[in-house]
């Protein structure tokens, strides 16, 4: 076609521009002949390629996936973990799972979670339920994105919490395996440390929590025509039902 497609890459190839915009045109008639040959498929099959962030799909995803694969082993899951929001619209990936603080703008996103935040630690740091003030006296661990330990204290009626000796601020996966390893408490979605604490390897130290966003299914436009991506998008759905109906 005379066009340059792809630009060659150290560890691989990327799409041009003229080759993101061929893929947008292309992609909507590749899924309808996907649609009309899965009419004669006795078994569903395809490929889904899934985006989801790294501690909702460490925590809570890949534990559940092996109900999925029994029930459709003929359907590949791809599956990436990447703080990088991909571009859905340019089909970087057919469905994302993505924490939304004020809930998605101008896209069709299901809600997967809503689940409030509440203070974990290892039991060999909190044996038991504390006081707010006892408990912000504790190593208190943040992550990169924002500060939560100050809204929680507001809402305990303690002043805002002094701990310098924590001010280092890790990536949520890292502050996570400090909390398993008894380094101090965090503050986490309940949905996040439901094997954890069903093992004996986190305990909830306070009832008072709170909802700082939720979690959406992003897909992008057409998408669905596809019987596999519908497939785990149903039982995605189904599959966190209960967390929809999480009260604080």
């Amino acid at each position: 076609m005379g066009v340059q497609l792809f630009r060659d890459l150290p560890r691989g190839v990327t799409l041009t521009q003229a080759g993101i915009r061929y893929l947008e045109t292309l992609t909507p008639a590749f899924d309808e002949i996907a649609e009309a040959s899965e009419v004669f498929s006795q078994r569903p099959a395809g490929q889904v390629t899934v985006d989801a962030e790294p501690l909702f799909a460490m925590k809570w995803l890949v534990p559940r996936l092996g109900d999925f694969y029994a029930r459709f082993p003929d359907v590949e899951l791809r599956l990436h973990a990447s703080q990088t929001k991909v571009n859905i619209e340019r089909y970087e990936a057919d469905l994302a799972l993505r924490f939304f603080h004020a809930g998605p703008q101008n896209q069709t996103a299901p809600l997967l979670s809503n689940a409030p935040l509440y203070p974990f630690a290892a039991p060999e740091l909190v044996s038991t339920q504390l006081s707010p003030m006892a408990l912000l006296q504790l190593p208190l661990l943040r992550d990169r994105h924002e500060d939560t330990w100050q809204r929680w204290a507001g809402l305990a009626g303690c002043p805002p919490p002094e701990n310098p000796a924590s001010d280092w601020r890790m990536r949520a996966r890292l502050v996570y395996e400090s909390a398993l390893a008894g380094h101090g408490v965090l503050l986490v979605s309940s949905e996040v440390t439901e094997i954890d604490v069903a093992r004996g390897r986190l305990v909830q130290c306070s009832d008072i929590g709170f909802r700082m966003g939720s979690y959406h299914l992003v897909s992008a436009e057409g998408v669905t025509r596809r019987s596999a991506v519908r497939l785990f998008r149903d039982w995605l759905l189904d599959q966190s039902s209960a967390l929809r109906s999480v009260t604080e």
